[in-house]
């Protein structure tokens, strides 16, 4: 749909169809719809109407069910106020499919909530288990303590060496 007239066309296609469905049908089985998109091939000849229908989860099916077979009674009275309203020698032909955008936003809510939920799980694994020392960070050294650790190195090390000479000696 890069033609501007077409896309034209559909836009004004979706406010026919949602003026109609709000004021002029009154089919009892008509949930609570809303045109998402409408999509026009390149000749205008058919036009593609996407709805979703507003209701609880568990519903779903049936709301959608009963608003397709509205929508598919209805489609004669639309078609016929498009073709009023656009002025168009052929009126294109009405196609509905509800629209999956609640299902993949559903679907991807879901994804996103897991993934939250690893992150944590991650962090939360990661406090408890630190690599390496509580604290990392080099501390300047005290000389006095280090200089008498040293020197008693050496003491002991001169002892061992005059064990080692006695008993060659002995």
């Amino acid at each position: 749909m890069s033609n501007p007239r077409v896309r034209k066309i559909a836009d004004r296609i979706q406010v026919i169809v949602a003026e109609m469905l709000e004021r002029r049908i009154k089919d009892p089985r008509l949930g609570f719809v809303t045109i998402t998109d409408v999509r026009v091939s390149g000749d205008s000849q058919q036009a593609t109407v996407f709805y979703t229908v507003l209701g609880s989860p568990e519903d779903q099916e049936a709301q959608l069910a009963s608003t397709a077979a509205a929508l598919e009674s209805a489609k004669g009275l639309l078609r016929s106020e498009v073709g009023k309203q656009l002025g168009m020698r052929h009126v294109p032909t009405l196609t509905f499919i509800a629209d999956a955008l609640p299902e993949t936003a559903r679907h991807l809510e879901e994804v996103l909530a897991r993934a939250k939920a690893q992150d944590e799980a991650v962090a939360a694994a990661r406090v408890e288990a630190y690599a390496g020392e509580q604290d990392p960070y080099k501390k300047p050294r005290d000389l006095d303590d280090d200089d008498d650790d040293l020197d008693d190195d050496r003491h002991d090390d001169l002892d061992d060496d005059r064990d080692d000479d006695r008993d060659d000696e002995a």
